[in-house]
Parts: C-alpha cells; structure tokens; sequence
C-alpha cells in the first residue's frame, strides 16, 4: 500500500505534514540503525578480530565494500546532477536539487559504515590535520571526500535558497572534488602491485564511468520513490528529464559492459598470474553465481533491457530496473573488493598448507553495521522529503 502525506497549502507552495505511515517508517529505520551502531560499537570495544570476519589475508570485507558503494554513489549522483545546473544542460535541471541532496545522504552514509571499520577513527580525524601524509593515498581520500561533503552541503544550501548561480559555481568546485577523490580511490586499489586483479589504471577511469552509472539508477529510482509514496503527480518537465536520465544510464550500461569484457579478456588471454585465478574464481568459481546473477544480470542487462524495452519513457519501468541495478551494484563492489583478495601471497609457488582460494565471509557484526548504513540512508532521504519539499525539488 502506497503511503501518502497530508499536503497543505502554504506560501504560495506546498508542504508536507507527516503522516503515520512516514513517523512508524522512520521508527522503524531508527531501530535498526541503532541496532546496526550498537554492534559497530560492541566491535570497537572487544576488537575487531574478535566479531568481523576480516583476517591478516583478507584486511578488507563487506563493510569497505558498503563504503565503496556509498561513496561510488555519492560521487556519481554529483556527477550527473551537474550535467544540468552546473554546465548548463536544460534537460538535466529538475533533478538538481534532489540528486545533490541525495549525494549527501549517500556518502554520509558510507562515513557511518566506515567509521566503524576503522578501529580508530578519532585518531584518523586527528592525526589527518596535525600529521598529514601527502604520499598516502588513504590521507588524500579522507581529505578530498571531506572537502567532497563540504562543497556539496553548500551547494543543496544555495539551491535551497535559489541562489542556483552561486550554487553551479560551489556545484563546480563539488565535481573537482568529487572526480579527485574518485580517482584517487581507484588508485587506492590500482597502486597495489601486491594484487594483480587491481593493479593498474584500469580502475580509476573505471570508478569513475561506474559512478554515473549508479547515480543515474539512484536517480531515478529516488525520484520516482519519492512521488510515489507521497501521492503527487511528476511534471512533464521532471518526466522528461527522468527519460533524459535513463538514456545516459543506458549508455553507461554499455560502456560498463565493453570496460567488464575487455578485463576479463585481458585477464584470461595472458594467464596473468593472480588476476588469471581471480577471474577464473569470479567466472566459475566460489564467486560465480554473486557475477553472473548479480553483477551481469541485476546490475547491468536487466536494467538495461527495462530502459530499451520502454524506450526510456515509462519512468515506473526504469525505477523496478533502477532498483535492481542499485542491488546489482553492490554486489558488483563487494565481488571488486573481495575477488581481488582471495588469491593468497606467493600463490605461483603452491605453498604446502596455503589454500588456493582464501574464504571469507561476512560476521552478523559487519551485516548488521552495513544495514545500518542503508537504514540512515533511508532515514536521510524520508527527512529531506519532509523538510526540504521534496515535491517541489524539480523547481529550478
């Protein structure tokens, strides 16, 4: 059953009072945040050896992975709400507002998961102001996604204030920001010539591509959530810009595919040592059905098919691929994460007692922390459709 708010005339709009439906909604999520933070915390406290499922082999599990997803969101939502209000691209205009705001909702999300990844994170904060270390990728990740959130809340403040001039310009510094924090995570993984199926440039053009990828599902996706739950009708303005949208996303779709072939050739041809039993791994392996049903099939061919199949025109079709794509996505970055781990050190020379592929699976501490960080998210984007009118977002 679809939920509605109560809607009142107010100022020459319209503002939304909160129904039942919207407070039991944000409950509901609230609990399981705080669930999901009182297992991030119990971690802290007795040590993350303790309650994740990560070893010394295998540093990096699902909750880098949610991370990774938020973040490749984030940037991704910023990147295409720029085609409209920053460079000037009509069709892309109604979805500024909303699109920013949910870029702020996705990345703060993603901090939420990481700061309990981290077994210190106060000491991150600090240490990156008093010590910083310009050769680390690490510091210039935490840096730039910082200056990232900080250009983006003020731009979603000037939008709000239809001050959209000063706003492209802040929106501008935004993408700068964005796309070196971006590139600059591919290289987080790229510059480790320790893990063959990262190394190398592929992944900072890579993030990058995939990033508008998952902002335009996200986009449409939200967009459509957003007018359904509450009962209004989209403009013929925001419908086409929807469409708009939808057909940059298949083209993304495209070239995400041409990118995920040319690496698995690339990988397999040469028998690369490392990246050849990754792959192997990922295509018929322990990773194989997460790669095909999740990553080829939600994440890439249905939600393609949906936007072919429609023409890009009906946007409730979009909006079920949108959400398919959104779930393939993620297990597209957890495989990314994972696959390029289990292939053990020195693997070449078949070690007595080293398995061939290391396991990991993810504890309830890190599933929970993770779940969290979606139900903030949600909490965040229920919140920004109350107080921030979300119904009039397309007014640009």
């Amino acid at each position: 059953m679809s939920v509605h708010a109560d809607v009142a005339s107010h100022g020459g709009g319209m503002v939304i009072t909160p129904s039942a439906a919207h407070k039991k909604a944000i409950w509901i999520l609230s609990f399981i945040t705080l669930v999901g933070i009182a297992f991030g915390l119990h971690s802290m406290i007795v040590g993350h050896e303790h309650t994740f499922g990560v070893t010394r082999e295998i540093p990096w599990g699902l909750l880098l992975a949610a991370y990774v997803f938020f973040v490749v969101t984030s940037t991704g939502l910023c990147l295409v709400s720029s085609i409209g209000h920053v460079f000037g691209y009509e069709a892309f205009k109604p979805i500024a507002k909303r699109s920013v705001y949910l870029a702020i909702a996705t990345i703060v999300s993603g901090f939420l998961v990481i700061f309990f990844e981290i077994e210190n994170p106060w000491r991150m904060a600090i240490y990156n102001v008093i010590s910083p270390n310009f050769t680390s990728n690490i510091w210039w990740m935490g840096t730039l996604y910082g200056a990232y959130l900080f250009f983006m809340l003020i731009e979603f403040s000037l939008l709000q204030a239809g001050k959209h001039k000063a706003a492209g310009m802040c929106g501008l510094l935004g993408v700068v920001a964005g796309v070196a924090a971006h590139s600059n995570l591919g290289a987080v993984f790229g510059l480790l010539n320790g893990r063959e199926y990262w190394h190398g440039p592929y992944l900072t053009i890579y993030f990058i591509v995939s990033a508008m990828m998952s902002g335009c599902a996200t986009i449409i996706f939200f967009h459509w959530l957003g007018y359904r739950i509450n009962g209004w009708k989209m403009s013929e303005k925001l419908q086409y810009s929807l469409q708009s949208v939808g057909k940059l996303g298949a083209l993304l779709y495209i070239v995400i595919m041409f990118f995920t072939t040319w690496k698995l050739i690339s990988g397999i041809a040469g028998k690369v040592p490392g990246k050849y039993e990754a792959i192997e791994a990922a295509l018929h392996g322990p990773y194989a059905t997460q790669f095909w049903f999740g990553e080829i099939g939600l994440g890439l061919v249905l939600p393609l098919a949906f936007i072919l199949a429609v023409r890009a025109k009906n946007i409730g079709a979009m909006a079920f691929g949108s959400m398919l794509s959104i779930l393939g996505i993620f297990i597209m970055r957890y495989d990314l994460l994972l696959v390029g781990q289990i292939i053990p050190g020195f693997h070449e020379m078949h070690l007595t007692g080293v398995p061939e592929i290391l396991p990991y699976s993810p504890t309830v501490h890190e599933w929970l922390i993770t779940i969290a960080g979606f139900s903030f998210c949600g909490i965040l984007f229920i919140l920004g459709e109350r107080f921030f009118k979300g119904h009039l977002s397309e007014d640009h």
